[in-house]
């Protein structure tokens, strides 16, 4: 069933909310007692005049603040991307069905129309919005009103460009998101580097876990903020093929069970 964009609004919004309430809960109870276990381990280590390797493990890598926006926004589009797939999926099941129930050999003639018109218009109001029953509504109501083939195959092809540059436009959120969360890693690096800087004094003094700390803040941050961005990217992609592979197919579709039925007398 498609969804009204109110609803797909309010999902966005929920989806914001769980991904920010899940994630935080995650760092608080996990990543960050234990990211500051290790870092107080260090600190005692070198206290003792030992030589300590500074610590690369999970917990001191996503830590701070950035990466958790980073992860935030993640979920989000995530969640985002999945909605919008199930979708795609959703209509795809029309082009499995035979909307017209039109048998091989049958022609269409532009008084039968309206009968045909019938089965498709008795569809609940949702289903209607799919993309494979309003193509075959719009190429019967044109052939109709117009005894035109080739106004029947523009307009086909009107409505499923029309489609795909709404389904283009959908993903105006997604893309803010893969834009923003590199944005935010350079914020870390930023920040990470001007901490650094500050602490510079007393890395000349021998306490270099601060300083190492900072730097690790920098580029943590961009690390794990790019690799965040390519999997979202990938995700993105793969939903944009869904998309596109649902229009090409739709025109296909109906080039087969209706174009080819059609007839002036």
């Amino acid at each position: 069933m498609r969804h009204s964009p109110f609803f797909e609004f309010y999902f966005q919004i929920i989806a914001l909310m769980v991904s920010i309430i899940v994630v935080h809960a995650f760092y608080i109870t996990v990543v960050r007692p234990n990211a500051q276990t290790e870092y107080l381990e260090q600190l005692e280590l070198q206290s003792a005049g030992e030589v300590t390797e500074i610590s690369r493990s999970g917990y001191a890598v996503i830590k701070d603040y950035e990466q958790e926006a980073c992860f935030i926004l993640a979920f989000w589009a995530t969640a985002i991307i999945g909605f919008k797939a199930r979708q795609g999926m959703q209509e795809r099941q029309y082009l499995k069905r035979s909307l017209l129930d039109v048998e091989d050999g049958t022609r269409i003639l532009p008084e039968d129309t309206r009968k045909f018109s019938r089965a498709i218009q008795a569809l609940p109001l949702s289903e209607r919005e799919y993309l494979v029953p309003r193509s075959l509504l719009a190429a019967l109501q044109r052939f109709g009103s117009t005894h035109s083939i080739q106004d029947v195959a523009t307009t086909v092809k009107d409505v499923c460009e029309t489609q795909a540059d709404r389904l283009d436009s959908e993903l105006a959120m997604i893309r803010y998101i893969i834009w923003a969360i590199p944005s935010i890693g350079f914020i870390g690096t930023v920040r990470g580097i001007g901490q650094a800087l500050g602490q510079a004094h007393r890395a000349v003094e021998g306490d270099i876990v601060g300083v190492t700390t900072s730097l690790g803040v920098a580029f943590n941050s961009t690390f794990i903020a790019l690799v965040i961005s390519l999997f979202i990217m990938f995700l993105m992609h793969q939903l944009q093929l869904l998309q596109e592979r649902l229009v090409l197919d739709t025109q296909s579709y109906v080039d087969v069970n209706l174009l080819r039925q059609l007839a002036l007398r």
